[in-house]
Formats: structure tokens, C-alpha cells, sequence
């Protein structure tokens, strides 16, 4: 099943996390700890309300820097546009908004991409079609796969094992951000 099936097939939890998990992988690009989506993930197990966990990531995070870069800029509106009301119809475009972001972040940071896959090489990715798609961008699609696969099959028991996928992805993007600042920095920095 496509991803672009998965997240319309999706109920409200399977939606949030699948949004939540797109943003905590790419929390490092903003310097973000990585306890501080755990308040949100606590709240999908749950099923508590998350506004007041929204908020307190975004104050932790703090104001937009003008200097990052697109990546950075993608990831923060991942935070910044998550609804605080989570209903199926309010998380469903945010989630599918994370989904295109987190594979546009990881696009923009996959040294075999040169400068990030075409949207539409994305759109195709989504829909079913990975053919095209970069390694870095592959594996992501393959971490929002598995979450809502994970969700759709174990419900609220599969959020531990999708926010493992998370956390591997984090792993996975960190190390591809330090790498590419010790290039930047270059030789013996």
C-alpha cells in the first residue's frame, strides 16, 4: 500500500504519530533535545489532550533563527502548523504536510541527492513508486511506511515500536548533519 494510502486509511492516532514521528526525526536540525516530543508521544498513548505539550515544545525551541536553512525552515512549520485540537480531520493535512516535509528535509540533506529529489520524484515516491528516490529519502519513506502500518495493526500497543522507528531516524539524521558540518568546516576542524 502506498503512503498516500496508508495516511487516508489512517485514524487520529495513527495520523498524529505519523505526523509527530516526520518532526522527531528531524529535530536535530533545530537543535532540539531528544526528550522533547516525549510529553506528545505520552499523550498519544494516553489519548490526552496535547495543546499544552505543543506549546511547551515550541516555547523550548524558541523564535525562527533567519539563518536556517530550508531544512530547518521545513522542520519548524512541522511544529509550528501541528493542530491543537486532534481530530482526524484536523491532523489528517498536517500529517500528510509532515510526510512531504520530513521527505523534502531528507531530499535537501542526502549527499546523493545533489540538492534534494524533484517534487515530483517525491509525489511519485508517496504513491507507490520509490524508483527514483535517494537512499536517504528511500529510508524515510520506508520509517512513515512503518509507522502507520505499525499503528493501523496495534493501535495505541504499536506507538513504542513507531517511536523506535522514530528515534532510529533521528539517529540516522544526526549523523548525516554532523557529517555534512565536518565537510563544511572542513579538514582538521
Amino acid at each position: 500500500m502506498s503512503l498516500v494510502e496508508l495516511i487516508a486509511q489512517a485514524d487520529e492516532r495513527g495520523l498524529a504519530a505519523s505526523g509527530l514521528a516526520c518532526l522527531d526525526r528531524c529535530l536535530p536540525l533545530l537543535g532540539g533535545d531528544d526528550e522533547l516530543l516525549r510529553p506528545l508521544w505520552a499523550r498519544l498513548a494516553d489519548g490526552s489532550d496535547w495543546s499544552a505539550g505543543l506549546a511547551l515544545a515550541r516555547a523550548a525551541l524558541g523564535p525562527a533563527d533567519p539563518a536556517d536553512d530550508e531544512a530547518a525552515r521545513l522542520t519548524r512549520r512541522m511544529l509550528e502548523s501541528a493542530p491543537a485540537e486532534r481530530t482526524a480531520d484536523a491532523v489528517r493535512p498536517w500529517a500528510d504536510a509532515c510526510s512531504a516535509a520530513s521527505l523534502r528535509v531528507h531530499g535537501l540533506l542526502d549527499p546523493a541527492a545533489d540538492g534534494g529529489p524533484a517534487p515530483d520524484g517525491l509525489d511519485a515516491g508517496r504513491a507507490g513508486d520509490p524508483a527514483d528516490l535517494p537512499p536517504l529519502v528511500a529510508a524515510e519513506l520506508r520509517r512513515q511506511a512503518a509507522v502507520l502500518e505499525l499503528l493501523a495493526g496495534h493501535g495505541a500497543q504499536g506507538l513504542r515500536r513507531a517511536l523506535e522507528v522514530s528515534m532510529e531516524g533521528r539517529r540516522v539524521l544526526r549523523a548525516v548533519v554532523s557529517r555534512r558540518a565536518r565537510s563544511v568546516a572542513g579538514p582538521g576542524a
